[in-house]
């Protein structure tokens, strides 16, 4: 009994992992999406599904799972696989304005899991994938802010007026994806659950 008590657990242990890293493969399909798809780069900031695939990652597997699932992610990157956005890794990435959002991910994947773990219904979901938006947005532009004044030489003109005018480009096309990451992940829920 007590033996296959342990062996599940294992294999629960063993299939968390098994989800992660398919998480983490997803944001570096996402992170990477400008090179195969024409959109567009604000102000220093590509648009990508990272974001999407944060939310999912929480919605999914969990506050736990989700937010190690990011972490692979953003170590992968940091120790030189060039696994974000336009192609880009390494150590030198931490000192990069847009750094803060590779870092937003973890949050965004923890929170939403959060939020979703207290309760189940489908409008759980939505509020979950759009709260994870406004995490990634308001600690990656922050971030970036910081990062142009502080050590990135930016422009005398630059303000953080400015900063949040380049991330209003993406907003539309993020709070869409949050609400159809909250509607997916809900109707998945029951065959991911089932096989954990």
């Amino acid at each position: 009994m007590n033996t296959a008590v342990v062996r599940t657990r294992s294999k629960l242990k063993t299939l968390d992992l098994v989800y992660a890293s398919m998480f983490s493969a997803l944001m570096m399909i996402g992170a990477n999406i400008t090179s195969f798809v024409p959109f567009m780069v604000i102000g220093g900031v590509p648009i990508t599904l990272q974001t999407f695939f944060a939310i999912l990652a929480g919605a999914l597997l969990g506050s736990r799972i989700g937010a190690l699932s990011m972490m692979v992610y953003a170590f992968i990157g940091l120790a030189g696989a060039p696994v974000f956005a336009r192609f880009s890794g390494g150590i030198s990435t931490i000192i990069h304005p847009t750094f803060g959002f590779i870092l937003s991910f973890i949050l965004v994947a923890y929170i939403t899991g959060k939020i979703i773990e207290k309760n189940g219904k489908l409008h759980f979901y939505i509020i979950a994938a759009l709260a994870g938006t406004a995490v990634n947005y308001l600690f990656g532009t922050n971030w970036m802010y910081f990062a142009y004044k502080l050590w990135s030489a930016a422009p005398e003109v630059f303000s953080y007026k400015i900063a949040w005018a380049w991330m209003a480009v993406p907003l539309p096309k993020d709070l869409l994806l949050a609400v159809l990451a909250g509607i997916f992940a809900h109707r998945m829920q029951r065959i991911v659950k089932r096989t954990r």
